[in-house]
């Protein structure tokens, strides 16, 4: 039985079904399945799934959600079918085990693949692939080989930051991870600093800041890594082609530190019925095969050292990633957004 019918009189008011069911081809057996619910694009998961299938015989019936995923599972309770969740960000990730509806697993395979600062210390969440927060910068007009999170507060920069809304969940965990570095203090300096460079209200998307620096609007900006490789490889239309092209990437770091990634991760759900198959599904998932889906399909970079990295993105030069603790990240989000709304960045 399909899930989606499964869960269909359940679901009430708990998020938004996209879409359910992929109808996957690889036959199985009623007991050789593994339930997914995930955030996560179609076009990126529905290859991974297939291959997963393809492999292992084992069925892979997602559900694909767009938002209260964390709820969605605590109402279901005891009675929930889902297997594994899988989320990109690392405060979705921590929202599911604070909701109580994730479990620990114990894995070699995992604990081999992924570093240990990209997974939960207690095995209830596995980083699956990166996406760092890097800088675009014009072509044309920055002169640059190297920059810091911190020097987009300098003045020098006055009137030529482009940036989406500081409360956006990408930017949130970028000044998280500055209070983790610096403290709250040092934090709401540095905001205050980056809003008086703005050339723009921050608004928009990431992509919009490479359309912007096109545009002259501004030259240079924060966004993130893979939105360049949907750019400049066509896959977003002839214009994203000519923003991408547009721009430089600058892959910053902190001072005394490394570059912000945020990550897309999973975790095996509370009361999953197939947890053997849910682990099946992690294990797969970091191995080299489906590591590659991500760079190529996503333009993410691998969580496992050494998986290939797509030719777009290795272009940006080594990624050093930054060591913070990524749960301390995700706690001090809170601390974050209030800062974001006491200086008033978006206004």
């Amino acid at each position: 039985m399909a899930i989606r019918r499964i869960l269909g009189t359940r679901r009430g008011a708990l998020g938004t079904i996209l879409a359910a069911s992929l109808a996957l081809a690889a036959p199985a057996s009623a007991e050789e399945v593994v339930n997914v619910y995930t955030t996560r694009e179609v076009a990126l998961a529905k290859p991974l799934f297939d291959a997963f299938a393809e492999k292992t015989g084992i069925k892979v019936n997602a559900v694909f959600v767009k938002d209260g995923l964390a709820e969605r599972v605590k109402a279901e309770g005891a009675a929930s079918p889902a297997d594994l969740l899988m989320t990109v960000d690392v405060g979705n990730l921590m929202d599911l085990v604070d909701q109580g509806v994730t479990q620990p697993v114990t894995s070699d395979v995992l604990s081999k693949a992924i570093p240990a600062n990209l997974r939960g210390a207690n095995g209830e969440w596995f980083a699956l692939s990166m996406r760092a927060r890097v800088a675009y910068a014009s072509k044309d007009r920055v002169k640059l080989s190297a920059i810091t999170y911190e020097d987009f507060a300098d003045p020098k920069w006055k009137g030529e930051i482009c940036i989406r809304s500081g409360k956006h969940p990408y930017n949130v965990a970028l000044v998280a991870a500055y209070i983790v570095h610096h403290g709250e203090a040092k934090a709401e300096e540095w905001l205050k600093g980056v809003k008086a460079n703005v050339a723009r209200k921050p608004a928009g998307g990431d992509r919009d800041v490479a359309r912007d620096i096109l545009g002259d609007l501004c030259d240079i900006g924060l966004a993130n890594s893979y939105y360049v490789g949907l750019m400049r490889s066509g896959k977003g239309g002839p214009d994203q082609e000519k923003w991408g092209a547009a721009i430089n990437v600058i892959v910053p770091t902190f001072q005394n530190g490394g570059t912000h990634v945020n990550i897309s991760g999973a975790s095996v759900a509370k009361a999953s019925p197939n947890k053997a198959n849910a682990v099946k599904l992690l294990e797969y998932l970091v191995s080299p095969e489906a590591q590659a889906i991500y760079a190529q399909a996503n333009y993410e970079y691998p969580v496992v050292p050494g998986a290939p990295i797509d030719p777009i993105i290795a272009a940006f030069g080594p990624l050093k990633v930054d060591q913070v603790d990524l749960v301390a990240v995700a706690k001090a989000r809170k601390a974050a957004t209030d800062l974001v709304d006491k200086v008033g960045f978006d206004n």
